[in-house]
Parts: structure tokens; sequence; C-alpha cells
């Protein structure tokens, strides 16, 4: 996924201390082209969360949480709808923490095992994306 996600660094030739030198250089700000980013998380995140249930030995039908990255509520949706997981079944906390980046999966389940919504053998799936696009999943029952 060229273009996602872009971290420009400008090399510079520093000469050192007889004829080597050393590349030396400056990075620029982090840019991210957001359309990119949710076309990759809905297509990767559903596909990793489908093996990782097969794995499993499970289907959709079978998850009690969908506990995802919490980027944005649009690819928390999107997510969902191509899963078949309805929207009563998704943790999103994202009103109460926004884009917490890689603790944004353990705040949300935390938030619904703290309000007691979480029962033991309760199946949980859960993705995440990030870090130069990259993505996984676990499927685990609570308790």
């Amino acid at each position: 996924m060229n273009g996602c996600l872009r971290l420009p660094y400008q090399p510079i030739a520093a000469p050192l201390m007889g004829a080597t030198t050393v590349q030396k250089g400056t990075f620029h700000p982090i840019t991210m082209n957001g359309r990119e980013v949710y076309k990759f998380a809905v297509n990767r995140v559903p596909e990793v969360i489908k093996k990782a249930l097969f794995r499993a030995e499970l289907t959709a039908d079978d998850i009690d949480w969908l506990v995802l990255h919490q980027a944005n509520q649009r690819i928390l949706d999107a997510v969902a709808d191509r899963l078949g997981v309805p929207s009563e079944r998704v943790v999103s906390n994202m009103t109460n923490h926004g884009n917490t980046s890689a603790a944004s999966i353990p705040l949300a389940l935390d938030d619904v095992v703290r309000a007691g919504q979480v029962e033991s053998g309760d199946v949980i799936a859960t993705a995440g994306f990030g870090a130069g696009l990259t993505w996984g999943s676990a499927i685990f029952q609570w308790g």
C-alpha cells in the first residue's frame, strides 16, 4: 500500500575521518492518506479476522464481541458490516478516548469488561493495524 503513511527522509552524505562517508539526514513530518488507510483497513482487517476464525474453527456468528483498533468509527462500522457482526456486538470507545494507538484494543476491552458486559465464555475477536500498515488478529474465549 504505497502512499498510505509516509515518513519522508532527506539523506545527507557527511564525510568522516579517512575516506569514508556516513549517511545522515533529516526526517520530515509524517503524512497520511486517510482514504488509502480506510481502504486498507476495511479490506485487510475482515480478511485477517476470517482467517483467525477459520483457524479457531469458528464463524463470525460465534463472535460475542468485536474489539478493533479504534482508528475511527467509519472503519469500525465497515469492518463489522463486512463480517456481518451486529453493531451491538462491536466495542467502540471512540467518543470517550479517540484513537489511542496501540492501547486502543486493551482500553476498549477494559471498558466493556468493567461495565459487566463481557461474560465468562464469550468469544472475543480482536484485530489491529498500524505502524507501517501491519495487521493482526486474535480470537479468544473470555474467562
